[in-house]
């Protein structure tokens, strides 16, 4: 697995939403509330298994300061990721 820099993209924050850009796509986005739930999470499918759902979670603990949670119902992909985090 490459590892992506989070750096390397622009990382557009509005309320509750970090988005990850590049010059030509959105690589990924979260959104979030207050409370640190997890509503939603999306990773372009050329961008993933490179570890930038991971930083995104992370984004979103720093700004929230709360433990993690994710909201029902949960893909397939979103339980894997959930897993990972766990480990």
């Amino acid at each position: 697995m490459t590892e992506y820099n989070i750096n390397d993209y622009e990382l557009v924050q509005t309320e509750g939403v970090f988005t990850l850009k590049n010059l030509n796509t959105t690589i990924g986005f979260v959104r979030f509330n207050e409370k640190g739930e997890v509503e939603y999470i999306f990773v372009n499918p050329i961008f993933r298994n490179k570890g930038l759902a991971k930083k995104l979670i992370k984004l979103v603990k720093e700004q929230t300061k709360k433990d993690i949670v994710f909201q029902k119902p949960i893909s397939p992909l979103g339980e894997k990721l959930l897993k990972s985090l766990e480990k």
